[in-house]
């Protein structure tokens, strides 16, 4: 059945409501085509019918303006706008992880935004800051002279019993005079058009890179949609938090990193694209340490103190000394700094306390005592069972409650983690519940059964009404003050139950665009066109990036190398008999070194059987046995997952990309060469000449180094058969190079030279250890008397052993004793520069600023 979008008369519901209606002509797809504003238009009428009166028309006109926008992207079909919409949101670089699953998610987005007028905005902003500063109120008594538990407002084991009050904390006022920073209001609202808070989020708020990754994927979309409708931007409430995070530092040009539990948490693409957005270092607990009552992060150039942490970590694990001792991605001595004053955390840590079904009850009471006022925005109704009354009443009302854990922790009444309606248990689900309700009451809610107004979702090539939940944000700006993100995101259900509990986390999510008569002035983070200000320190490296980057450059140039052994061993040679393999002897060589790298086992026999599933384990085996050139790669995606905030979309598009599924093996391997040689292409054209670039190169060029002083080794000593030496010429890429210079055929002399020691070869030893040294002397270093660190010392020996070296004389001795020095050099750079979480500090040298 067609379906009609209706205009609810009640101006304070501004979606368009849908139900089924017979009234339809005939299908839009075979309607002739108009210009959009008309197609638009028509598409309205056809659905919703000609609005009767001017309040109907009023509200009508911005949902017009939103289809017209539409229908210029997309003509009759809604199916391409929201494939439009996702790919932009794809390159933005939006995603999501579901807890347990290796691979991130796209982000779902919605084509249509959700309308809300100004004066219905201003609202929901008041009631917003009423809110927080209300938590701020209660937080600062909590963890103070407790006034409101000791004169009995709120009941002493609705805070000693949730899991997210922390005693240590008692009496230590916050660095910066707030518990709060950034905080979250879940709103729903009823089919009468009332707002109302479903949950607050006070500890770690997620979602707010979202809803800045939604607004960029839809303005990129709907175009003219932000000028026509006069639609409040974002970029004013980011510049606002993140003056006020600098604000409550102490220092006047402070360092502010975002604290990450690390790529495996559910919203760790959002924490990157948030620590670009606002210019925060993305830190991680083994990043920072504590020492002498200041916080620091480790970074290449030695410590770097750190003046504020925007945290997404459980506050339980922040710190192993002060509450969780199990903890291993917090940071010790954390809370000490934090007590003595000398870092701000956002939100300090506690603060949760407040996040608990259970004290929604006793909200309205304690806003009317503080406050003077009613809550602008009315929490659901909650009875909290750690009352006899409101026990009994949840008993009495089972079947029309919606029932929950007090304090967020699982239970044993309730099935699962998640809230349950009452009316979904079963009658032993039931008994249950009503057994262990008896013998610990403290440990349940009741509330109300939430229904949900409905916004448009395009399904298939048609709207519908699904319901959703709003995700509204508030920021202290540098005067303390709270500034309210105008829109937030909204999350829509993927079933049309307009129940709350039912809808969950929701399965789209979409803009929201805050609407009004008055024209917004353009605001953005980027510094003004005619800014004079100039900037070519890129800043600072944490040690645990850079160490990231070296080994994403060794893994990939390790990959690379495997794979042009693999496809040697083939057959694939550039030699007058193109696919021709190389002789038995060779082939056994090439079959040892491949054995040897731990990419498979060795094979039975060299018979041509043998040799392509012994080269399928070698490229494609999982599972952890073998080093496969998949498994090296799997590496390298983890790694690059967790620099995803310093990594171009595009290289980590090439990183994520699935292992090829060609036919033939060498189809397969010749798809990952090209693979390889495009990463390597933005690695070399596309990446600044940073510290971190030098890294990535540097992993490459110590891994290439020990790669062809290994081929030279097994393929160019005396002795070398001719198709030993074309053999080395493979793997060094260098067969045209030899041809291009040496015309009367392969000679190993000449073969050694250019492979090894020419130092205008890219692919040769003696290129590789220039580069090193260069890379080396160019990364800064802790003292400033002029002497050599070890890492250049060992750097200057290596390119004494390759420089002077004449090919005629090269010996296998040599070059086993530069695989060692480059061993010994790896060793030297990690100990330098890739500190680690356990290490003891080093306190000579290090730059403590």
């Amino acid at each position: 059945m067609p379906i009609q979008i209706t205009i609810p008369f009640n101006s304070a519901d501004r979606s368009p409501r849908v139900r089924a209606s017979p009234l339809k002509e005939e299908p839009l797809a075979t309607q002739p085509a108009h210009d959009s504003r008309t197609h638009a238009r028509r598409r309205y009428d056809a659905y919703a019918g000609a609005p009767s009166d001017t309040m109907r028309a009023a509200a009508a006109a911005p949902w017009i303006a939103v289809l017209e926008e539409l229908s210029a992207v997309a003509g009759d079909d809604l199916g391409h706008a929201r494939e439009r919409v996702q790919r932009h949101a794809a390159d933005i670089g939006t995603g999501f992880r579901v807890i347990g699953e290796e691979s991130e998610r796209p982000w779902p987005v919605s084509p249509i935004p959700l309308l809300i007028e100004a004066a219905e905005w201003a609202t929901i902003e008041r009631g917003v800051i009423q809110r927080a500063d209300l938590f701020e109120t209660i937080l600062r008594d909590l963890y103070g002279p407790a006034r409101l538990v000791e004169r009995g407002h709120i009941p002493a084991p609705l805070i000693t019993g949730s899991p997210f009050f922390l005693r240590p904390l008692v009496g230590l006022p916050p660095t910066g005079g707030h518990h709060l920073h950034f905080v979250a209001v879940d709103l729903g609202r009823s089919p009468a058009g009332e707002w109302r808070v479903l949950a607050d989020h006070l500890r770690a708020p997620t979602g707010a890179g979202y809803a800045l990754e939604n607004r960029l994927a839809v303005s990129r979309t709907l175009g003219g949609l932000q000028a026509r409708l006069n639609v409040r931007r974002h970029a004013p409430f980011f510049a606002a938090f993140r003056e006020g995070l600098a604000a409550a530092c102490q220092r006047s040009d402070p360092r502010i990193g975002l604290l990450t539990p690390g790529r495996y948490n559910p919203s760790y693409p959002e924490q990157a694209h948030l620590a670009r957005y606002l210019g925060l270092l993305l830190v991680e607990g083994d990043d920072l340490a504590a020492l002498e009552d200041r916080l620091y992060v480790r970074t290449i150039g030695g410590l770097k103190r750190i003046d504020a942490l925007w945290r997404r970590l459980d506050p339980r694990l922040l710190d192993p000394l002060a509450f969780d001792s199990n903890s291993r991605i917090g940071v010790p001595g954390l809370i000490d700094v934090w007590a003595q004053g000398h870092v701000v955390l956002a939100n300090a840590p506690g603060a949760g306390v407040l996040e608990s079904a259970a004290f929604g009850a006793f909200l309205p009471q304690l806003a009317t005592r503080l406050t003077g006022a009613d809550l602008i925005l009315p929490n659901i109704a909650t009875w909290w069972c750690g009352q006899p009354r409101e026990a009994a009443h949840v008993g009495a009302e089972l079947g029309s409650m919606l029932l929950s854990s007090a304090f967020g922790a699982a239970t044993l009444g309730l099935p699962g983690d998640a809230a349950v309606a009452g009316a979904d248990l079963t009658p032993d689900q039931r008994a249950v519940f009503l057994g262990d309700l008896t013998r610990r009451p403290q440990d349940y809610v009741g509330q109300e059964v939430v229904r949900l107004s409905t916004m448009p979702v395009v399904i298939g090539d048609r709207m519908e009404p699904r319901p959703f939940t709003l995700r509204v944000f508030a920021a202290r700006d540098a005067t303390g003050r709270w500034q309210v993100l105008p829109g937030g995101f909204a999350r829509i259900g993927e079933h049309p139950d307009p129940r709350a509990a039912v809808m969950g986390e929701g399965i789209w999510s979409a803009d929201v665009c805050v609407h009004g008569a008055d024209p917004v002035a353009p605001v953005s983070l980027l510094p003004a066109a005619d800014s004079l200000h100039i900037r070519r320190n890129p800043g600072t490296l944490p040690s645990r990036v850079a160490d990231n980057f070296f080994w994403l450059g060794r893994y990939l140039e390790r990959g690379e190398a495997l794979l042009a052994m693999i496809r040697v061993m083939l057959g694939h040679s550039i030699d007058a008999d193109p696919g021709a393999a190389p002789d038995e002897a060779t082939i056994a060589r090439l079959v040892a070194e491949i054995v040897e790298t731990g990419a498979a086992p060795a094979p039975d026999s060299l018979r041509r059987a043998d040799l392509i599933a012994f080269a399928r384990t070698a490229m494609e085996a999982q599972g952890g046995q073998w080093q496969s050139v998949a498994a090296i790669n799997t590496h390298a995606q983890r790694i690059a997952g967790g620099s995803r905030d310093r990594l171009s979309l595009d290289m980590v598009r090439l990183l994520d990309a699935p292992f090829p599924t060609h036919r033939g093996m060498l189809d397969r391997a010749g798809s990952l060469q090209r693979r390889y040689a495009a990463i390597a292409g933005l690695s070399a054209e596309h990446m600044g000449r940073t510290a971190a670039w030098r890294f990535h190169d540097l992993g490459r060029r110590v891994e290439r180094a020990r790669a062809i002083s290994r081929a030279a080794r097994m393929f160019g000593m005396a002795g070398a058969s001719a198709d030993d030496l074309s053999t080395l010429l493979d793997l060094a890429d260098s067969q045209i190079s030899y041809r291009q210079r040496y015309l009367t055929g392969i000679a190993r002399v000449p073969v050694v030279d250019l492979t090894v020691l020419d130092p205008g070869n890219p692919r040769a030893l003696a290129f590789q250890v220039e580069r090193i040294r260069e890379h080396l002397a160019a990364l800064p270093v802790l003292d400033d008397d002029g002497m050599a660190e070890q890492q250049q010392i060992e750097a200057t020996e290596l390119y004494a052993l390759v420089a002077p070296a004449q090919a005629a004389l090269l010996d296998p001795e040599t070059l086993i004793e530069v695989d060692r020095r480059l061993f010994r050099l790896s060793e030297a750079i990690a100990r330098r520069y890739f500190l680690q979480g356990a290490e003891p500090l080093r306190a000579s040298g290090l730059t403590l600023a």
